[in-house]
């Protein structure tokens, strides 16, 4: 296997298993976490800080990875991430870039559309019968 798509497949089980702290160890210190529709961030704690809160609301996360290509140190993929909230599941399908340099990850983009996440965000008002 491609070390690079290695390392990103550690990453996402650590995700999965809302292991923040195994995680952020697989990421260089100056890594640049642009979540596209939303902004970037750089470093491990600055992505603690903007993906572990998230994380933590959700019972289950999965990031199902329909597909993937690796090279040298870019990895793309093609995923649905799915996270288990109080409200349901939130899924978001995201094309993701990983650059992986010496083990760690240096670059991790993710592009999705964010107004299926926000629409995913709110639990629906009930309806006129009084369920939802």
């Amino acid at each position: 296997m491609n070390a690079a798509l290695d390392v990103v497949h550690r990453f996402i089980s650590a995700i999965e298993a809302k292991d923040m702290d195994g995680a952020v160890a697989l990421l260089a210190d100056t890594c640049e976490y642009d979540n596209v529709p939303m902004g970037k961030v750089v470093g491990p704690d600055a992505v603690r800080a903007t993906l572990g809160p998230f994380v933590a609301q959700c019972t289950t996360v999965e990031w199902v990875v329909w597909r993937e290509s690796a090279t040298n140190v870019t990895v793309f993929n093609e995923r649905l991430d799915r996270f288990h909230m109080p409200h349901g599941w939130v899924e978001i399908p995201v094309i993701g870039v990983w650059e992986v340099v010496d083990g760690l990850i240096t670059l991790w983009r993710d592009y999705f559309d964010l107004a299926t996440f926000r629409s995913q965000m709110v639990p629906a008002a009930p309806t006129a019968g009084g369920t939802s």
